[in-house]
């Protein structure tokens, strides 16, 4: 438990699967946490059963935590806002915001990955677009290797909060830092934005591996080729290459590519399988970013000039039907290549 003197409200927008582990991890720590659900059916259903079973199977949502639908009960007087709503609407739960009295000295932490389709524009910079340049300095990224069913059971996890503001960063990671879930620290938001953003892409590959019957050589050549091509693109958009090596790249990119719980593995296994994208989208309770991610990840690339081989086959397999085999087939017989280049 952290000391009385310590203790903040915590406002925690999304009340998917992340959100509601966050909420009582960050309860059990002591904090005051309401959680937003921007449906009022669901958010009154949530409040009286205190779970949502077809998005976090088995947990419970603490009694201590306030479920709300008004955005405006959900931030007052909120020292940290975790931002937990998938990235496709992050602008416009922005825009909304903007429109409240939003405390001047509240955090902004997003636990959201993505890039955003129509403009190609990260995080951190629709925050800087949507908010006052104030509250965009006081911004930061929690991202890393961190699924929220093993979260919510206290599975030692790590993950790593970037800030451009040092001063914001170690705040967060004093605030968030427990036993069972470790915060390291960094200033590279655009890499730690991006690596949590592109892994998501891998993963489906991985995924296709895994349905269309391939081995674990596949699997394990799949990863560290897939981490080169993140780490060129983000160099190119002006992130720390060394990031990628870290938590919210190789970390992240190992737990979304191996784990069950991953949603973008099995929507890659599903269409590795035969299954049309349109259909598994339809069977899925929850977001798999990567298929957003994938679109906005070409786009990004053909921009910046970077070459993204595994990226690009996935693209083509998901919105060109190729097949799956045939798009290893390319892969393996592309010109060799030095390992590093």
């Amino acid at each position: 438990m952290i000391h009385e003197s310590n203790k903040i409200t915590i406002c925690v927008l999304g009340a998917g699967s992340w959100g509601i582990a966050l909420a009582n991890y960050c309860s059990g720590m002591g904090h005051d946490v309401r959680l937003w659900e921007f449906d009022p059916d669901a958010a009154r259903k949530l409040a009286v059963t205190r779970q949502r079973e077809e998005m976090l199977k088995g947990i419970r949502l603490l009694d201590s935590i306030h479920v709300t639908s008004d955005l405006a009960e959900a931030i007052a007087d909120a020292g940290l806002l975790l931002l937990v709503v998938p990235s496709h609407v992050v602008r416009s739960v922005l825009q909304q915001l903007a429109q409240l009295d939003l405390n001047s000295t509240t955090l902004i932490v997003n636990c959201a990955k993505g890039i955003e389709i129509e403009t190609l524009n990260r995080i951190s910079e629709i925050v800087a677009q949507e908010l006052s340049p104030f509250l965009a300095s006081r911004y930061s990224v929690l991202s890393g290797p961190s699924h929220a069913e093993e979260v919510s059971k206290r599975i030692p996890t790590a993950v790593v909060v970037a800030s451009a503001d040092e001063l914001v960063g170690r705040f967060v990671q004093q605030t968030l830092n427990g036993a069972t879930f470790r915060i390291y620290r960094s200033q590279d938001v655009a890499g730690v934005e991006l690596g949590g953003s592109l892994k998501n892409v891998i993963a489906i590959a991985a995924g296709i591996c895994d349905g269309a019957g391939f081995g674990d050589n596949t699997k394990a050549a799949l990863q560290p080729r897939g981490l080169a091509e993140m780490s060129r693109l983000g160099k190119k958009l002006g992130a720390n290459p060394l990031t990628f090596s870290g938590l919210s790249g190789m970390g992240d990119l190992i737990v979304t590519c191996m784990s069950r719980h991953s949603r973008n593995r099995y929507l890659g296994e599903e269409i590795g399988k035969g299954v049309k994208l349109t259909e598994v989208l339809a069977s899925m309770t929850m977001v798999a970013e990567g298929v957003r991610t994938c679109r906005a990840t070409m786009e990004l690339a053909r921009r910046e000039g970077v070459e993204m081989p595994i990226s690009k086959k996935v693209y083509e397999i998901l919105f060109e039907d190729k097949d799956p085999k045939e798009a290893l087939h390319d892969l393996l017989s592309r010109e060799a290549k030095p390992e590093i280049w």
